[in-house]
């Protein structure tokens, strides 16, 4: 995955236009053509105060970041924000229109079709307060009562495997998904979970930041418990007593970087031998079974920690467990119930870990959870009214571009061997790219969507994507599906189908049609952060496990996997070194995949754009080089500031490197950079040459 918006990565609205000076850096100047400088939008990001061979995000960024302060209602602002902001504009106009039309329709004594009478309701409920001020925590009273009713562990995990249902996320993942070393079959797969910090190391990190963090969390904990009917004397306590219940799950769960090896975290068992080797307490079999599961095997991501969650859920005191279960189900769905429990969340989700001032508008928050709800169903209404067929034929001939681009590397590369390559140049040739939207819709018929609560409909929406899931058991796969919707700024790489998936938002640049862009940076912007990105990931650190049918499995010799290996410590090693924030670095080992995927895409990026006309041409444009401008277009997608809560709470728990080290660490491995803007070897930006990455 790609992403810095969501998790980290783009976003919408106009890019305010400006005229700046090139004269306080000096860079190779060639021929100009004619141009309207005052016009670019690269050239009106820039900051020319900055020398790009100290600081080329800045450089490139600058007058773009300095020009568009972060919000209070946000915890980041980039250009993944305006764009989001441009998309919540259209999805507002098809919630409003489908609103009105049910409002018509029933005030005609008629129905609504199915897809405009589940839009129109859902909006309506959702935006309506004063209704979900009036129920407070009402729509989740029958769950809360099942709580207060447990008097055995036995009760505990009953209560647990059903909320599986609801997406309420206690003690462990639960899900079916294509088996990883046979991608023709879905699998049921356990593994860690149930922590409501983001990250097993909040709870252990030193730093005073994180520490803050900690005693934070058990403020919210407290304030939920209170405004559930706990009096203020128990709650403290109560809270405490919590917070060490999930320190101790925390310690048997695995760390970031860990739950990035593909085969560590693949141990098949059967199910009876589940029970018998880890979880005695737990019957799996049983349990599955009343889920509608069952399986013969179950895939387990962490076997340890199953073993350390069965013990911990035998001994602890059930008024703890109780608490847990209470607090996880309230988070799951505070923001559509009262202002007291929505408040109480923000307070803690969004402000202390993320830095926001305020809570961004409701109608906003709505869109979110819609997206979540039932995306697909505004999504083929999206890319009807908002994604032409130019725009997709464009971006089809993008991908093929880049992936003759990595052929060449391929052929060309001095440490691989041949029968390695020929094993690459297979499962190259097979990457399936889904562009813009699916070929077949996923079927929202089943899906309630009624006029009691916010609530209840987030509560069916997600026992609906349950359902949906747990059918697939025992199915063929279907590769046609689609995990983003059209309107997603995301895309991503999955391994298990060797495919790329490129939703239709992720190639809109705010306030821009797509036949204005230019090529340079298309290809810098789209072409190596996006299409480049996402195929790399088929061949970095995790996905060069997987073969051409994306199944799990050694096609490399020894010794190339070797030097892979060798070569990737390389880039693990830079990262390490970065440190965003005092006391902070980032985890050059978690990151590494993004990392190797950022490098690869601009290397693929840079080779398909060395093909067009516009490169060969010269010609100059908004003062920049052809060249210029396709490292500025990579740049382009990194427009991102953030404040320093999200900061720590991402170098903890995301797998992606900040925006700016993702345009800073790539570049400084790339001789073209050096090239295009005259980097000397004194400078920040400069690598010797023995210490540049050079993978693909």
């Amino acid at each position: 995955m790609k992403s810095a918006f969501a998790p980290l990565r783009r976003a919408t609205g106009l890019v305010a236009l400006g005229l700046f000076s090139l004269t306080s850096c000096q860079v190779p100047q060639p021929n100009h053509g004619p141009d309207r400088p005052d016009r670019d939008l690269l050239r009106a990001n820039m900051d020319t105060s900055v020398d790009p061979g100290v600081d080329f995000f800045s450089y490139a960024n600058g007058g773009w970041l300095r020009r568009h302060p972060i919000p209070a209602s946000e915890s980041a602002w980039s250009i993944g924000n305006v764009v989001q902001e441009e998309l919540y504009a259209k999805l507002k106009v098809i919630n409003e229109n489908a609103a009105i039309e049910v409002k018509h329709k029933r005030a005609g004594g008629g129905e609504p079709d199915g897809e405009q009478q589940k839009i129109g309701d859902f909006w309506r409920i959702a935006l309506d307060a004063k209704r979900a001020e009036r129920l407070g925590w009402q729509p989740l009273r029958a769950e809360l009562e099942r709580v207060e009713k447990i008097q055995t562990p036995a009760e505990v995990l009953d209560l647990c495997f059903a909320w599986q249902s609801l997406g309420v996320g206690a003690f462990f993942g639960l899900g079916v998904s294509q088996d990883e070393k046979h991608s023709d079959l879905m699998s049921v797969h356990l593994s860690q979970g149930g922590l409501g910090l983001p990250d097993r190391d909040f709870y252990f990190n030193p730093e005073k930041g994180v520490a803050h963090i900690r005693t934070e969390y058990v403020v919210y904990i407290e304030r939920v418990l209170r405004l559930l009917g706990r009096p203020a004397a128990e709650a403290r306590p109560a809270a405490t007593n919590l917070v060490a219940w999930e320190t101790a799950l925390a310690q048997a769960s695995r760390k970031l970087e860990d739950l990035r090896d593909p085969e560590h975290n693949y141990n098949p068992l059967p199910v009876a031998e589940m029970t018998r080797t880890l979880t005695p307490g737990i019957q799996w079999q049983a349990r599955l079974a009343a889920l509608h599961l069952q399986p013969t095997n179950v895939v387990v991501g962490q076997p340890e920690f199953f073993r350390a969650l069965d013990g911990l859920i035998q001994t602890n005191p059930l008024p703890v467990l109780r608490d847990y279960l209470r607090l996880r189900l309230v988070s799951a769905y505070a923001e559509s119930l009262d202002h007291s429990l929505d408040q109480a969340a923000f307070v803690f989700y969004h402000q202390v870990l993320s830095g926001q001032r305020e809570p961004r508008p409701r109608w906003k928050r709505v869109l979110d959870a819609e997206e979540g709800a039932m995306g697909m169903v505004l999504g083929r209404i999206f890319v009807r009214e908002y994604f032409p067929e130019a725009s997709k034929r464009r971006y089809v001939a993008l991908v093929e571009a880049i992936r003759e681009a990595y052929r060449g590397r391929i052929d060309q590369l001095d440490w691989m061997t041949e029968p390695t390559k020929a094993r690459a140049r297979e499962k190259l040739a097979g990457i399936t790219a889904k562009v813009g939207y699916p070929d077949k819709w996923k079927d929202y018929s089943a899906l309630v969507v009624g006029t009691n609560s916010y609530c209840e409909n987030l509560m069916n929406a997600s026992r609906w994507r349950w359902n949906d899931m747990v059918a697939k058991f025992g199915k063929p796969v279907d590769r046609t599906e689609w995990d983003m919707t059209p309107q997603t700024y995301n895309a991503y790489y999955r391994a298990e189908n060797n495919e790329i998936v490129l939703p239709a938002a992720i190639f809109a640049i705010p306030g821009m049609r797509d036949a204005e862009i230019d090529d340079a940076v298309v290809y810098g912007y789209a072409g190596a952060s996006t299409i480049g990105h996402e195929i790399t990931h088929g061949f970095d650190d995790e996905g060069r496990k997987f073969d051409a049918a994306g199944n799990m499995q050694e096609w490399w010799t020894a010794a190339d996997a070797a030097q892979f290996q060798e070569r990737a410590q390389v880039m693990v090693r830079q990262f390490n070194a970065y440190e965003p924030l005092p006391g902070l670095h980032i985890n050059g080992q978690a990151s590494l995949g993004e990392n190797i995927a950022d490098y690869g895409g601009l290397l693929l990026g840079l080779d398909a754009f060395k093909r067009t006309e516009q490169f060969r041409s010269g010609i100059t444009k908004g003062g920049l080089t052809p060249l210029q401008r396709y490292f500025q277009g990579y740049a382009l997608g990194w427009l991102f500031q953030q404040r320093e809560e999200r900061l720590r709470r991402a170098l903890l728990s995301d797998v992606h490197a900040p925006a700016k080290w993702r345009v800073l660490g790539p570049l400084a491995n790339m001789p073209d950079f050096y090239t295009a803007y005259g980097i000397a070897t004194n400078q920040p930006m400069w690598r010797p040459a023995a210490e540049r990455v050079k993978i693909w």
